[in-house]
């Protein structure tokens, strides 16, 4: 049944035009489609807290290539991730229908453009998600996260939400579901999904407030915090 699922929600999702809009058909398509994939592959997704209403920037940690998958099925949004993604077979086409905003790492022009499109976003009532360390941490840790992508959403006076995911298998931390060294994309779908009981949590957090004084970095911070303690890992 979800293999129906998945197919009938891929076809339906083709015709829609890129980045279907909070509360439509398209939305609820993104979602549905995204609890079918992870579950067909056995992924069991829990939800903790409840999201803020759109516009919202959700900010949260990177530890895999089902992170957008993941929070979709919970509460589509429009992400920005690497170009990379883009290109990977699926995933990539998914990422693109629904609504990513793909950045140039290294690139400035291409971060400057990138948050230009966010505002716009914000503005115009659709909710946004990044990845503020800039790529995937090592199992137990939490790079830091960089605080100018959140200029976005002080630009557009939108909240901001701290989301910390978090994968386990028999209730205790799965670091193999990160690249090993020189793996590919396809390999590490293979392997993480073929050994199955893995569960996916997404928490989603106390908003973080705008701070005059600290500024964006001091949200960043305390950003950061928040999803650490969730993951147990010293902020």
């Amino acid at each position: 049944m979800a293999l129906v699922v998945v197919i009938g929600c891929l076809a339906a999702i083709a015709l829609l035009p890129h980045g279907p809009r909070p509360g439509t058909t398209g939305a609820a398509l993104v979602r549905n489609w995204s609890r079918a994939f992870l579950r067909l592959f056995g992924v069991r997704v829990v939800k903790v807290g409840e999201p803020l209403h759109d516009p919202v920037m959700f900010v949260a940690n990177h530890g895999s290539w089902m992170d957008i998958t993941v929070l979709h099925s919970q509460r589509p949004a429009d992400f920005v991730a690497k170009a990379e993604i883009g290109r990977w077979p699926l995933v990539g086409w998914m990422a693109r229908r629904g609504g990513t905003i793909f950045h140039q790492r290294g690139n400035t022009n291409s971060m400057a453009a990138v948050m230009a499109v966010m505002s716009e976003r914000l503005r115009a009532g659709r909710s946004v998600a990044v990845f503020p360390e800039g790529g995937t941490a090592p199992a137990g840790t939490l790079k830091v996260f960089h605080a100018r992508i959140l200029q976005a959403a002080l630009d557009a006076a939108a909240p901001v939400q701290p989301v910390a995911l978090r994968y386990l298998r028999n209730g205790v931390p799965a670091p193999d579901i990160l690249f090993a060294k020189g793996e590919s994309f396809l390999h590490n779908v293979w392997r993480v999904l073929s050994t199955r009981a893995l569960t996916a949590e997404v928490h989603f957090l106390t908003p973080v407030v705008f701070d005059p004084d600290g500024g964006r970095r001091r949200m960043a911070e305390t950003a950061r915090a928040e999803i650490a303690q969730v993951l147990g890992i010293a902020a």
